[in-house]
């Protein structure tokens, strides 16, 4: 029998996971179902392509970077537009069916974990929503020791004459990433004099501010849903999400501004 789309896309599979717990079931728990599971398969496709930049950093292929940024830029963009969808669905709406929810949690997304390890916010706090013996628990913790995106950036920036120092390649990696005085004295240098290099920094405050607004728009629609009760799955909510805002990733591109 020829390939067909369903078989290809697994849709079988697929539209047999959406499985509300709510009596009747409520209405609107099949939509929050459905974004917060979108929300992981874009997150795996954000992890499979800032996999693909790394790589290209370590190839020197800057086609292949800009690309890869370009296409986790316009994903970011979508991520903010489903918040509207979700925004939707009425306090009382969720209310139907959030006992439901029990102890689970959107702090339990292993993915976005992986997400910020990769962007380089390091905390091995976060390891300890997951059980050791668990895969997502071994892999995160296995994160911890890897260079993230802006670690590949730097080397690239090494392999091409420009003077990042040696404390900067080989930090602690299991730490966030920090600012350096002598990183930012190169970065002035790069905005000034390389072009190309100048644009790559550009996609990373894009980048940067992408992670920022979509974590804003997140905290918006919590506020807008739940107040500042406590989050599901014994979060504190509103609070705690407030906390992840406005802290930048890479914090020598912000830095510099005033010297540009």
């Amino acid at each position: 029998m020829p390939l067909s789309y369903q078989k290809y896309l697994a849709l079988d599979q697929l539209l047999e996971i959406q499985t509300p717990r709510s009596d009747g079931p409520e209405h609107d728990e099949t939509l929050f179902i459905i974004i917060h599971q979108t929300y992981e398969l874009w997150f795996k496709q954000i992890l499979h392509d800032l996999s693909f930049i790394q790589n290209a950093f370590q190839q020197g292929n800057q086609s292949e970077i800009f690309q890869g940024f370009k296409r986790v830029l316009c994903i970011l963009k979508v991520l903010v537009n489903q918040t509207d969808i979700l925004e939707t669905m009425t306090p009382v709406a969720f209310n139907g069916f959030r006992e439901r929810l029990d102890t689970a949690s959107g702090f339990q997304s292993a993915q976005f974990r992986e997400l910020e390890i990769v962007l380089g916010q390091r905390n091995k706090f976060v390891l300890s929503r997951f059980d050791k013996q668990s895969k997502e628990y071994k892999k995160l913790d296995a994160l911890l020791g890897q260079p993230s995106l802006w670690d590949s950036f730097l080397l690239f920036l090494k392999n091409h004459n420009c003077q990042i120092p040696e404390t900067s390649l080989h930090r602690d990696l299991s730490c966030s990433t920090s600012s350096s005085v002598e990183v930012q004295a190169e970065l002035i240098k790069i905005y000034h004099k390389r072009s190309s290099f100048m644009e790559m920094c550009e996609r990373f405050v894009d980048l940067d501010e992408g992670i920022q607004e979509w974590r804003y728009r997140h905290v918006k629609m919590v506020e807008r849903t739940i107040g500042m009760q406590g989050g599901t799955g014994g979060s504190t909510g509103v609070d705690y999400l407030k906390e992840s805002i406005f802290k930048p990733l890479f914090p020598d591109l912000w830095e510099i501004r005033v010297s540009l």
